[in-house]
C-alpha cells in the first residue's frame, strides 16, 4: 500500500491567504519603520542553528520546546527565539562594529507547545536588540520603543508590567546560598505565582527524591570533582544524559544541585519566605518601590538596582508612557534564564501578552563573545494581529483592468501601478458583467475600463452603496 499524502496542515501551524498576509505585512512594515526611525538596522538570520546555542542560558522550559535533531553528526535546532541567534551573528560577524549596536529583526520561530488562542508552534517575532549599552538609559529606550510600536499600530489599551531579576538575585544572594540554589529559586517565582508556594516547595522535595542513583556516598567530593566523575560514570550505568535536549553538563549540574540542597535547609526556609514576599510585590510603581526598599533594608541589601529601575521609570515619562499603565511585579521571571536585570511584558486589553523582553548582560560572554551589556524585546505578531481591529488596517487600493485592446490594457495597468494601485489585468477577455463580478469576488476596490479614449476608473465601493 502506497503512502497517501494528507492535505492537512501540521498541528500548531497555519496556512495564511491574501487578506491575512497583507495585514501581517502591513503590521510588520509599521513596526520595522518605527524601529528604523529610532536607528535600528535590519538583520536576517538562518532558521537553522546549532542546538547548543540554545542550551547555555535558555532554561528548561524553552529547551523542552526545541525542535531539534541530529543530522550528519551535527545537533541542529530550529530557531525558538531571536536573541541568542542575533548574538551569535554579532560575535561571528560584527566584532568591529561600533558600540552600541542597534539591530532589528522580523521572522518565524518554532516551539513545540500546546496551541491555543493566538499561540502556535510556528509564529513570528518582530523585535530589537540594543547591544553594548548599560544601565537605565538603554532600558528606558527599549521600554519606550516597545510602547511606541504599539501606538503606531493604533493599540492604546495595554499594561506594561516590569520586574527585575537583578534585584531578586541580590536579595537571594544575601542569604548565603550557593549560586546553583539561588538560580534555581529565582526561576521558581513564575511557578509560585501560578501554582502557589506550597506546591512549588513540594515539587522541590519531590525532585530531591528522584535522583537516578544514590549519590550520598559521594557528597564529600567538591562540586567540580563530582561533576567530572558523574560525566564519566553515569553513562556506563545506563543513565541517559541527553534528556529533553539538554547538554549532559547541565544535567549533571542539576543532579549535584539536588544532592547539595540538604546542606542548605535552614537558609532555604528564609528563601521561601523571601520568595513569598517577592511574589506578593505587585502593583503601582510608587507603592511597590517602597515595599522593595523596605525589603532591601530588612535583608541588608544595597538598593542600587532599585535606584537604576527608578531612573528608568522616571525616563519613561519623557517617552510619554502613562504611569497608570505601568505595573511593577517582582514575582515575574519570564522563563528565559539569560535575563540579568530589568524584565518586562506588555499585555493587551484582554490580557493577551503582546510583547516581552529584558536585560541580559551575561549572554554575549556566555556564547563566546566579549562581555557586553544588552537589552531587547520582541512582539508576537500573531498576538498583535489579534489585538488590532481590522478597521485600523488601511485597505489596499486594487483594480482589475479590462479592455478589448490588450496592449492598451497592459500600458494602462503600468500607469495605475505608478499611481499606487495594485493591479491585475483580465486575461480571459470576459464580458463587463463577468469582470465586475470577478472584481467583487476578489474584494477589489476598482474596475478600470480601457479604450483608445483613456482609462475609465470605477469605484466599486461607491457602487455598493448606491
Amino acid at each position: 500500500m502506497g503512502y497517501q499524502l494528507t492535505p492537512e496542515v501540521v498541528r500548531g501551524t497555519r496556512d495564511l491567504f491574501a487578506a491575512a498576509v497583507h495585514q501581517r505585512q502591513a503590521l510588520i512594515q509599521t513596526l520595522t519603520a518605527t524601529f528604523d526611525q529610532a536607528g535600528y538596522d535590519p538583520i536576517e538570520l538562518p532558521l537553522l542553528e546549532h542546538r547548543e546555542l540554545y542550551l547555555k542560558k535558555s532554561g528548561d522550559d524553552l529547551i523542552a520546546k526545541l525542535y531539534h535533531w541530529n543530522q550528519g553528526g551535527r545537533d541542529l535546532a530550529l530557531r525558538p527565539e531571536w536573541t541568542a541567534s542575533v548574538l551569535r551573528a554579532v560575535i561571528s560577524g560584527m566584532g568591529d562594529a561600533p558600540i552600541p549596536l542597534r539591530l532589528r529583526y522580523a521572522g518565524p520561530v518554532f516551539r513545540y507547545e500546546r496551541p491555543r488562542r493566538a499561540t502556535y508552534r510556528q509564529f513570528t517575532q518582530v523585535g530589537i536588540e540594543l547591544i553594548g549599552a548599560p544601565g537605565p538609559l538603554a532600558d528606558a529606550e527599549a521600554l519606550g520603543l516597545a510602547v511606541t510600536g504599539l501606538r503606531e499600530l493604533g493599540i492604546q489599551q495595554w499594561t506594561l508590567t516590569i520586574g527585575h531579576i537583578g534585584v531578586i538575585k541580590t536579595l537571594l544572594n544575601s542569604l548565603g546560598l550557593p549560586e546553583r540554589i539561588t538560580s534555581a529559586l529565582t526561576w521558581s517565582l513564575e511557578r509560585i505565582r501560578s501554582k502557589g508556594l506550597d506546591a512549588v516547595k513540594q515539587q522541590w522535595r519531590d525532585d530531591d527524591d528522584d535522583l537516578p542513583v544514590d549519590l550520598a556516598s559521594l557528597a564529600h567530593l567538591a562540586d567540580q570533582d563530582l561533576e567530572t566523575l558523574l560525566l564519566r560514570v553515569l553513562p556506563s550505568l545506563g543513565v541517559r544524559l541527553d534528556s529533553g535536549g539538554r547538554e549532559p553538563q547541565a544535567i549533571i549540574q542539576r543532579l549535584v544541585r539536588k544532592l547539595r540542597r540538604g546542606d542548605d535547609a535552614l537558609n532555604l526556609d528564609r528563601a521561601w519566605q523571601l520568595l513569598s514576599a517577592l511574589s506578593a510585590a505587585r502593583g503601582s510603581a510608587p507603592v511597590v518601590m517602597q515595599q522593595m526598599r523596605e525589603l532591601c533594608q530588612e535583608y541588608t541589601v544595597a538598593p542600587d538596582a532599585l535606584d537604576e529601575l527608578q531612573t528608568s521609570l522616571t525616563l519613561l515619562e519623557a517617552y510619554g508612557v502613562p504611569a497608570d499603565q505601568i505595573v511593577l511585579d517582582f514575582g515575574m521571571g519570564r522563563g528565559l534564564h539569560y535575563y540579568t536585570g530589568l524584565i518586562f511584558e506588555i499585555d493587551g486589553a484582554d490580557g493577551l501578552q503582546l510583547c516581552g523582553g529584558g536585560r541580559y548582560d551575561d549572554l554575549v560572554a556566555a556564547l563566546g563573545g566579549r562581555a557586553l551589556p544588552a537589552v531587547g524585546f520582541a512582539y508576537g505578531l500573531e498576538r498583535i494581529v489579534a489585538a488590532v481591529a481590522p478597521a485600523e488596517i488601511d485597505p489596499v487600493k486594487s483594480v482589475l483592468v479590462v479592455g478589448d485592446d490588450h496592449a492598451l490594457v497592459i500600458q494602462a495597468a503600468a500607469t495605475l501601478r505608478q499611481q499606487g494601485y495594485r493591479t491585475a489585468v483580465d486575461l480571459r477577455q470576459r464580458s463587463y458583467a463577468a469582470n465586475l463580478n470577478d472584481a467583487r469576488r476578489r474584494e477589489m476596490s476598482h474596475l478600470a475600463l480601457v479604450s483608445a479614449d483613456g482609462i475609465q476608473l470605477r469605484d466599486l465601493n461607491e457602487q455598493k452603496t448606491q
